[in-house]
């Protein structure tokens, strides 16, 4: 449910572009179509009516299908998303809209607030994640927030990025150990796997279908959410144990393991 409170943080980075307050408030987003993808009333009314007060041009639908062809064919400037959808898992919904290249905002309204959680959802493609209960005035801030920095990130002029330094990773797969250096990553069975099966082919995209076979086998009948799971949980690591490496989605292909850190 939707809990009472006020919690506006402006200067916080919501889409990982720091802008500062005055600028964000230059940048008009009154007016932008919200779609809100939510089959809970209870919640998904009081939003829109909320988010129609504000001034924003809202939508609502309550399914992971229908909401994959609106948010394709309407190109929204932001999305809020459920993740207990009937018919389909939010994440899916977030995955397969970003493969097709839906650059809006994303944001992740869920009851699911554990850390692993948190981190597959961003790693599909969301922009935040939000757990309920939550703060109304909070979350119109940080949905003001992402469309401000949306807005100005696009027009903000690319700069390079710095060049990273780390330590290099060796993965020995007759001792069925990763090394960041000297120091043994400690890992599970089918992270160890994914890591040698990217690390065969680094530098070369591996298709999430050939992963799933090389890695579970063909006969594989469960979801493929699996992948993304253990996908998140090794480039946690990998950050964790300042390994020379990132693990790069290619979205609607695959992944690609790439020499150089991540960017903080």
């Amino acid at each position: 449910m939707v809990a009472p409170g006020t919690h506006d943080t402006p200067d916080t980075p919501v889409g990982g572009v720091a802008v500062p307050a005055d600028d964000l408030d230059s940048i008009d987003v009154v007016g932008q179509h919200i779609l809100v993808v939510e089959d809970d009333d209870g919640i998904a009314l009081p939003l829109v009516r909320t988010l129609t007060r504000e001034g924003y041009d809202v939508q609502r639908v309550a399914e992971g299908a229908t909401a994959v062809e609106r948010i394709l064919s309407e190109s929204p400037a932001l999305v809020v998303l459920d993740l207990g959808l009937p018919d389909m898992d939010g994440l899916d919904v977030c995955r397969r809209v970003r493969d097709e290249g839906f650059e809006g905002g994303i944001v992740i309204l869920t009851a699911r607030d554990g850390e692993l959680d948190r981190v597959v959802g961003l790693d599909v493609g969301a922009d935040d994640y939000i757990a309920k209960p939550f703060a109304l005035a909070e979350l119109l801030a940080r949905l003001r927030a992402l469309l401000r920095r949306s807005a100005a990130k696009a027009a903000a002029p690319q700069t390079a990025p710095a060049a990273a330094s780390g330590t290099p990773l060796t993965v020995d797969t007759d001792a069925r150990r990763a090394l960041a250096g000297d120091r043994e990553i400690q890992l599970s069975t089918k992270e160890f796997d994914l890591l040698a099966n990217l690390d065969r082919q680094r530098g070369t995209v591996v298709t999430r279908e050939r992963v799933m076979d090389e890695v579970w086998d063909e006969n594989w009948f469960g979801s493929t959410k699996t992948l993304d799971v253990t996908i998140a949980r090794l480039r946690q690591k990998l950050e964790e144990s300042g390994a020379d490496v990132r693990i790069t989605t290619i979205r609607g292909i695959g992944f690609r393991l790439d020499d150089g850190a991540a960017d903080a």
